[in-house]
């Protein structure tokens, strides 16, 4: 990947973020490039996204977390387990084995206080310059939206699930 990466945030409360965030990764492994992902909330579901990228021989996807953080029956669980993939997230980032590495839902970590701007915008300054970061999540915090090179607020304008119609396999998940 010429030159320096760049520095990418999916956003707002609409359907999307993380498929477009997977969308570059399959483009970039196409490319041959290297490409890590770390979940930081999503426990270990049956995604299909999950399955897809194991036949991607470029693309690394570490899980780590236990689901949707409000229904944690310890608190300190989500919190711990944020903490242990801020760590891999900053290892792979600091390894320079990659071309683009995907933060998933790092926005949430953000919001819930797991981790804070001030560690993610020291991070960003000190990645290898020619990495390339996709962060996603709701609630970006306006510090890393200013630190971003590129920022797309998904909206949600209408969804089925407020109809009360079920998450459907290869659609939602």
């Amino acid at each position: 990947m010429p030159g320096p990466g760049r520095i990418i945030v999916h956003t707002g409360d609409g359907k999307g973020k993380t498929t477009a965030a997977l969308g570059t990764a399959l483009r970039a492994s196409g490319h041959g490039l290297k490409v890590a992902i770390v979940q930081f909330i999503k426990g270990d579901w049956n995604y299909g996204e999950a399955r897809a990228l194991a036949a991607c021989p470029n693309v690394e996807l570490t899980r780590i977390g236990s689901g949707f953080t409000w229904l944690a029956d310890d608190p300190a669980e989500p919190r711990s387990l944020a903490r242990e993939a801020w760590t891999v997230a900053k290892e792979a980032a600091m390894s320079d084995r990659y071309d683009l590495l995907i933060l998933d839902e790092l926005n949430c970590a953000l919001s819930e206080g797991y981790v804070t701007s001030g560690e993610v915008l020291a991070f960003l300054a000190d990645k290898p310059e020619r990495l390339s970061v996709i962060i996603t999540g709701r609630g970006a915090p306006e510090d890393l939206i200013e630190a971003a090179d590129t920022v797309t607020e998904m909206r949600c304008v209408k969804h089925a699930f407020q109809h009360g119609a079920p998450a459907r396999k290869g659609i939602e998940y």
